[in-house]
């Protein structure tokens, strides 16, 4: 199928065709057709399938004609859970809108100045993107009336709700007009997520692409074992360093933490900067430009702060500290590997993460191997022989969660070689090669000859 099937507006096809696109993905396919003949809609995609344009278009499309109702107040709201994914639904919005004429898209942040917003809500809206604290301000202060609206999007519904944002989205969808269009995405569609949608949508149709255990096939995960914070910092280090290494998003577990490695890999000589929740707006802007134009190697973040980023060069995710639930380690490892490219996701764990890895491991239905770095080996090793991934034993998987016994030996496991005994043998392959034949080795743990070659958790050029 291709964009034109869909029956979008000439000049939005127009600003898609200038976009480089051709086919629709499979979100975009099933939700657009839907939201073109009016319907509610909760929709589940995993991150980077094109959920944006998936209810953008849509909204656009309504917008290539007038109003029937006089007023200044948006005909689409969009409501997301953080300032990042706010903006890039701003920046969605102006890509493929800039043909259509009168489309004016404005974006009401926490962190932004209350005069700017003010002035800005006092002039025409068409499409108003806002996180739910700073919007609720606004509706109580009488500065925006919803009588024009016609579309309202909640945005990453799940992780709002995991926010505490839910209350405040309820009280600003009853400050519009009851005949609104609904639309609801969200990573999972669990029975949370249906209670809200009982409450705010009518009848919608349900559409759920990706399923909970979500396929990143097109992501590179390994596992390292670490034994303390000296042998994290060391290896982190190492693992920058390799030159074929293009972006790299490393998420710690605080923003304390965040802004303290940014600054121990800036005095190492990284380019590293940190981005997380307790940063302005002004400098949460300029440290994602920089990263945009290449002027930033390493983004140092939490989770809501990296929530919303699509960066086309972030090459690597790295996760300093593993996340607490399962479902931000798909949205974490999600911000490389976008648009059918591929990347890499390397995942620091200790010996006390057994039972992380295991609930990650379930909610994407895939085994990570753990790998080592000659040199920066752990002191300890998981036994193998006991499966730890998806569907009980996996092949000499590691028992990460195996409590009693804590001195393995640091040979036991070494792996059978795969190939001639180190992946130098599958350079020049291509990596679903390499995919497909290395997890047939005997044990998870797989040892790098450091012989020349590049790193293994880096693609060679």
């Amino acid at each position: 199928m291709s964009f034109e099937n869909l029956n979008l507006h000439p000049l939005i096809l127009k600003a898609i065709n200038d976009a480089g696109y051709t086919s629709p993905t499979p979100i975009q396919e099933q939700a657009i057709p839907a939201l073109l003949a009016g319907h509610d809609i909760m929709a589940s995609a995993q991150t980077g399938t094109g959920k944006t344009a998936a209810f953008m278009l849509p909204a656009l499309h309504r917008l290539a004609e007038p109003s029937s109702v006089p007023g200044r107040g948006p005909r689409v709201l969009v409501l997301t859970p953080t300032r990042e994914l706010a903006l890039q639904v701003s920046e969605a919005a102006a890509k493929y809108g800039k043909h259509l004429p009168r489309v004016r898209v404005v974006s009401i942040l926490g962190g932004m100045p209350y005069p700017l917003q003010n002035k800005l809500l006092s002039q025409p809206v068409d499409i108003l993107v806002a996180t739910p604290g700073r919007l609720i301000d606004h509706i109580q202060r009488g500065r925006i009336q919803f009588s024009r609206l016609e579309m309202m999007v909640l945005d990453e519904a799940d992780r709002m709700l995991d926010m505490g944002f839910i209350d405040d989205v309820e009280t600003i969808a009853s400050a519009t007009p009851a005949t609104r269009q609904t639309l609801l995405f969200s990573a999972t569609l669990d029975g949370a997520i249906d209670k809200v949608a009982a409450r705010l949508l009518k009848a919608p149709q349900r559409i759920q692409v990706a399923t909970q255990q979500a396929k990143l096939d097109n992501i590179e995960q390994r596992l390292h074992y670490v034994d303390d914070m000296s042998h994290k910092n060391r290896l982190l280090d190492h693992l920058l360093r390799d030159i074929t290494m293009k972006q790299a998003i490393v998420f710690t577990a605080t923003k304390r933490d965040a802004d303290t490695l940014a600054d121990n890999l800036s005095a190492q000589g990284h380019e590293a900067a940190a981005l997380h929740g307790d940063m302005n707006q002004r400098d949460r802007n300029r440290t994602l430009t920089k990263l945009r134009h290449g002027g930033l190697r390493v983004l140092v973040a939490t989770d809501v702060a990296a929530r919303g980023i699509d960066v086309a060069g972030i090459t690597h995710v790295i996760n300093f500290d593993l996340p607490k639930f399962a479902e931000d380690y798909v949205h974490r490892i999600g911000r490389t590997g976008r648009a059918g490219a591929s990347g890499i996701a390397v995942s620091f764990a200790s010996v006390k993460d057994g039972v992380s890895l295991k609930k990650i491991e379930r909610f994407t239905g895939q085994r990570i191997d753990s790998h080592v770095v000659p040199g920066l080996e752990p002191r300890f090793k998981p036994r193998p022989g006991v499966g730890a991934g998806a569907g009980g034993a996996s092949r000499g998987a590691p028992s990460v969660a195996h409590k009693r016994n804590r001195t393995w030996s640091n040979d036991s496991g070494r792996a059978p070689a795969v190939g001639n005994g180190n992946w130098e043998n599958g350079r020049g392959r291509s990596l679903s090669d390499n995919r497909e034949k290395a997890p047939r080795a005997n044990t998870a743990t797989n040892t790098f000859r450091n012989s020349g070659a590049s790193s293994p958790y880096f693609r060679p050029k």
